[in-house]
Parts: structure tokens; C-alpha cells; sequence
């Protein structure tokens, strides 16, 4: 099922995977205040949707997401406030749209062929896995306009150590896709005509797992990261209790012991 909207093209597989493609290519894939607005929405039904299993976010064209539009930008230098409200609104739009797509329980995985820059590197490192196409590159640069790259600075630091997600961001220079599986800000690059079988194979495989136990472990993985040893440790221990308590843990274990392929009920 395709369902083509002016700059997003939105497709379902009867696995479960719903593909979220960017398709803005005279601005980039560019984070505008539109393309914010439909992420938003479409992530916020898919939450939602017991049908979506895994969401991939992809872009046609070779840029996969340029950041903020600067044209909209220097726009609203014009208002009476020189920007200011815009400003706010717009980082406060680019920060649910992160948020979301961590706290969604569905896992995300980027597609990434091409260039993903500033908040376009933020939406790559924002999501719970990433592939790449060898042709591939990624950069923080805005210390080269003046402009530090602070809100993508909050998801490239918790994904790469402090000394490359510092180096990205005090020289603005492009890394390859080698360098950023390297450091942890993709998983795998593969050729370009392979990516999206890829990362097909990759999002039909989780979602053939039980939408419960891949939610809990999810929403677990990143509030444990928040907590010291002692407090996390006792955090995962009440939510493998609760989950060993599920219908699908039960069929799960017994499948397994009686060799059997479960069947589950995402309950």
C-alpha cells in the first residue's frame, strides 16, 4: 500500500513495516516546519497502529536530510522579534519529533543514502538502528555558520563516544559511512543497490518477534541508561518480572522447550 503525500511517501508492508520516505528533494529533505509536522503526525498514528510493527525513515534523492531549512531561517529574521518565537518554535518541534521517536515503542531504523547533516545527523542518531549505503555521509557543521549544532549535539553524544561527537562538532567535517559504523553512529553500511533489501531483511526479522516484549525492551533499554547500576539493575529485574508474567514470555519459553515456532498473541 503506497499513499503519496507532497513531500512524504508513506508505504506498509503486510509484515508490518511502515517505510516513512522523505521526498523533498528541491529542499534537501530538508527539517522544515512542514516535513516536522507530517513526521510528527504519521509517528504519532503509528505509535498507535497494532498493525505497525517496525518504522524505517528513508528519503529519495542523494541527501537523506539536510537539518534545518535555512531559507525559513533567514525568513523569520524578518519578524518584528527578529525570529525569536520562530526559533523557539522550531527546535521545540524538532525536539518532540527526537523524542518521539525514542519514546515510540515501535523500533526505528534510518535508511540512510547520502548526505544527512546538522538535525538530519540527529534524526539518523535519534533512531534505535541505522544502515547506511557505502556512499554515504554524515557531519555536524554548524560551527561553520555560527550556528553550534547543540540540539543534534543531545543524540550524536549518546550514541558516540565524547571524543568523536566532539571532534564532529568543533570541525564540522564530514565523516564516511566506514568512520560512522566505526564510532557507533550506524550499525552497517552496505552497497547502494543492497540498502533497502537490507534493511528490509532487518526490520521483517524484528518484526516477526512479539510487538509486548520488543515494546518493554525498548522503553527499558533507554530509561536504564538514565540510572545509576544499583537503580537499573533493580528496574530491569521488576520488568523481566512483569514481562515473565506475559501471555507471549510463557509461549515463548515453551516454545523453545518443546522446539516448536511460537505463535504470539503481543500480549
Amino acid at each position: 500500500m503506497k499513499e503519496h503525500l507532497k513531500i512524504l511517501i508513506k508505504e506498509k508492508s503486510e509484515e508490518g513495516v511502515l517505510r516513512l520516505i522523505m521526498n523533498n528533494l528541491d529542499q534537501r529533505n530538508a527539517l522544515s516546519e512542514s516535513m516536522m509536522s507530517i513526521l510528527i503526525d504519521e509517528i504519532k498514528d503509528a505509535s498507535s497502529d497494532q498493525s505497525i510493527k517496525v518504522i524505517v525513515l528513508a528519503a529519495n534523492g542523494n541527501v537523506f536530510c539536510s537539518g534545518h531549512d535555512l531559507k525559513e531561517i533567514t525568513a523569520a529574521r524578518e519578524n518584528d522579534d527578529s525570529g525569536e518565537a520562530y526559533f523557539k518554535n522550531l527546535f521545540d518541534s524538532c525536539s518532540l519529533l527526537m523524542q518521539l521517536i525514542v519514546n515510540t515503542p515501535k523500533p526505528f531504523i534510518a535508511e540512510v543514502d547520502g548526505v544527512a547533516t546538522a538535525a538530519g545527523c540527529q534524526l539518523v542518531a535519534s533512531c534505535d538502528l541505522a544502515i547506511a549505503s557505502h556512499e554515504s555521509k554524515f557531519a555536524t557543521p554548524g560551527v561553520n555558520i555560527g550556528l553550534f549544532c547543540s540540539t543534534p549535539m543531545v543524540a550524536l553524544s549518546r550514541n558516540v563516544n565524547k571524543k568523536n561527537a566532539m571532534e564532529m562538532l568543533l570541525t564540522g567535517d564530514f565523516i564516511n559511512a566506514e568512520k560512522a559504523k566505526e564510532i557507533g553512529l550506524i550499525n552497517n553500511m552496505v552497497e547502494k543497490e543492497e540498502l533497502t533489501f537490507e534493511v528490509n531483511r532487518l526490520a521483517e526479522k524484528i518484526a516477526s518477534k512479539s510487538s509486548m516484549t520488543v515494546s518493554i525492551g525498548k522503553n527499558a533499554f533507554y530509561a536504564q541508561t538514565e540510572m545509576d547500576l544499583s537503580e537499573a539493575y533493580k528496574y530491569t529485574s521488576k520488568i523481566m518480572r512483569d514481562n515473565l508474567l506475559k501471555h507471549d514470555a510463557k509461549e515463548g519459553v515453551n516454545a523453545f522447550i518443546e522446539k516448536r515456532s511460537p505463535t504470539w498473541k503481543d500480549e
